[in-house]
């Protein structure tokens, strides 16, 4: 009953705020805010009805229903009454520096390009992502290390495969090319001494097209890292690849298994590691999963955010191609729907599920933050996890994969890290797009400034 005159007293408050200029702030007293009266999502698996949430600088002091959590007088507060408030997204799957628009090359990988692409994360409510396997030189390393608005920026440097065998199209150089385990461990240590987040490996032959990151290699990869405190993910996507990674100590999974229904075998080896984190990357499938164009690729609020340009480009990957073979177009269609399935029984297995899109990369392209919640409406339309299943993979499952303990919910003693949406995702997952405002540190996200200033350069 609270629920539902709480509900009704939103439609009396919404008209009177078109009238009298919604979300008003009230109070001058610095360095305190009190947002009230949103539902709140908090990350965990649970929500609050008119609730209040207590900032104080960057961090949320206290979290509760309006009226019961106690605030400093004078405090400055944000009436969000009848808005939903959710923890800020987390990446765990991003190739940062190759795209600049339409354009993909080595060329585009500089330091302003990368602070762009962190407020474009940031433009869609994204807190933090993990650059996986891409970085070039010292670059990120120098990136991560400043002091700037966007999303934060976790790196694990250059990953590792064959020579000329790691990630593909432009970034196929960035990779470290191994061919023994003294070289391998040697680049271990480089990473280690760069304090790099993770280290990502590639054991796939893309089709026969490349040689696979060895056994031997992958294991001295692995060992040396944990020496040093470093968890491993690698890309790969066959299944007895996967089972022979869980066997060497592996971490973490970029990708899902994609060449067949994962067995009894491998769930075992799964339940046997807890801590081991799989990313599903249905953005970077989008094409293979979706048999014609969405409805929200026509949706105006993704020019405020991408060129028009851009967004022909996404139009034409998301519509039939009559020229696409038909067996490559049946091929990825048919790995498409093992991954889906494979996501579906691991989450089911009490699998820990992270939010990864592969933006950036070759699949991903360049719709940085989009991608991020086109993954959790894919979650909800064609895995078959409920909005806030979904919700949990993209906030506390996909901080604590990267061990970023004060993201991904809202509680007391976290970061300030939040959206503001005009419509409840649980209700409708794709209501995450519903963006009213966002707020990284404590701090709310120039939006309007930042597509102004993207809508200029065109």
């Amino acid at each position: 009953m609270a629920q539902v005159k709480w509900a009704l007293s939103c439609l009396v408050i919404v008209a009177l705020s078109l009238a009298a200029g919604a979300f008003a702030v009230q109070g001058q007293t610095p360095g305190v805010t009190v947002f009230e009266g949103a539902r709140l999502i908090v990350g965990d698996g649970s929500a609050i009805e008119n609730a209040a949430i207590v900032v104080s600088g960057n961090r949320i002091t206290a979290v509760g229903r309006r009226g019961e959590v106690a605030a400093p007088a004078g405090a400055a507060r944000v009436d969000v009454t009848c808005k939903t408030v959710m923890p800020a997204l987390v990446d765990d799957h991003v190739h940062m520096g190759y795209r600049r628009g339409t354009s993909f090359t080595p060329d585009n990988y500089t330091r302003e390009n990368l602070i762009d692409m962190l407020d474009r994360y940031a433009w869609y409510g994204i807190a933090a992502v993990l650059e996986t396997g891409t970085g070039r030189g010292d670059l990120p390393y120098r990136v991560r290390a400043e002091a700037h608005t966007g999303a934060r920026y976790l790196t694990t440097g250059s990953g590792f495969g064959m020579p000329n065998a790691g990630p593909g199209g432009p970034m196929r150089d960035s990779a470290y090319g191994v061919t023994e385990e003294a070289q391998a461990r040697k680049y271990v240590q480089e990473l280690a001494a760069h304090k790099a987040d993770m280290v990502k490996i590639w054991v796939d032959d893309r089709n026969g097209t490349v040689e696979k990151l060895k056994p031997n290699l992958y294991r001295a990869i692995i060992e040396e890292a944990h020496k040093h405190s470093l968890r491993v993910m690698a890309h790969t996507t066959e299944l007895a690849d996967a089972k022979d990674l869980l066997r060497a100590g592996l971490d973490g999974f970029a990708h899902m298994v994609r060449d067949r229904d994962v067995d009894d075998e491998f769930l075992a080896l799964v339940k046997a590691r807890p801590n081991v984190f799989f990313l599903e990357t249905l953005w970077g499938e989008r094409r293979a999963i979706f048999t014609a164009k969405p409805a929200w690729v026509d949706d105006p609020a993704l020019r405020e955010a991408f060129t028009t340009e851009s967004l022909q480009q996404l139009a034409e990957q998301l519509s039939p191609d009559p020229k696409a073979d038909p067996q490559a177009v049946q091929r990825g269609r048919t790995m498409a729907a093992t991954n889906l399935r494979n996501t579906a029984k691991l989450y089911a297995a009490g699998a820990r599920i992270g939010l990864g899109t592969d933006t950036g990369g070759v699949s991903g392209g360049q719709f940085f933050g989009l991608g991020s919640h086109v993954e959790l409406e894919l979650l909800v339309t064609k895995v078959g996890l409920t909005p806030m299943q979904a919700l949990v993979i993209g906030t506390r499952n996909s901080a604590e994969n990267l061990g970023l303990t004060n993201l991904g919910s809202i509680a007391a003693g976290k970061s300030a890290d939040f959206i503001v949406l005009d419509a409840n995702p649980l209700d409708d997952i794709a209501n995450t797009r519903r963006i009213n405002r966002v707020y990284l540190r404590g701090e709310e996200i120039p939006r309007a400034a930042l597509s102004a200033k993207w809508n200029a350069k065109g």
